[in-house]
């Protein structure tokens, strides 16, 4: 069920997006763009970042000190509403279901037994980040 072709300037490359929770996103963004060469590519507030590497990317969130903050990823789908019936229908924890937003993407999460969230995302459009009040830097 790997994602369709369509394309969206609001989400990172890659099918696999992990998601990284730091107390202080402005900082974490600055030391992993330096030390490892990182690439910021998007800029959310001081809540979130998209970070590039090569053809890959993460994401860093605020967070992190909460239960359940941990670790995530993003697995980019062909159709989140499919994918989402299939998991809940083997018995997956659905934590929020499938919703469209603004930044052209279709999505849902669920929690895995090691208290992970995964959210699932299908592109329904393109959309330009500064629409929706990203920043791109770059």
């Amino acid at each position: 069920m790997a994602a369709q072709a369509l394309k969206n300037r609001s989400m990172p490359p890659g099918e696999i997006i992990p998601e990284m929770p730091y107390a202080d996103v402005r900082q974490a963004v600055d030391w992993l763009c330096s030390r490892f060469g990182f690439v910021e590519r998007l800029r959310i507030g001081d809540h979130r970042a998209q970070l590039a590497f090569g053809q890959g990317s993460i994401v860093i969130t605020e967070g992190g000190s909460e239960p359940g903050a941990g670790f995530a990823v993003i697995v980019r789908v062909a159709n989140a509403d499919e994918h989402c019936e299939r998991a809940a229908r083997m018995g997956a924890r659905i934590i929020s279901p499938p919703a469209d937003y603004p930044y052209g993407e279709r999505q849902y999460t669920a929690q895995d037994p090691g208290d992970h969230r995964w959210t699932f995302s299908q592109t329904i459009q393109d959309v330009d980040p500064r629409e929706w009040g990203g920043r791109i830097d770059g």
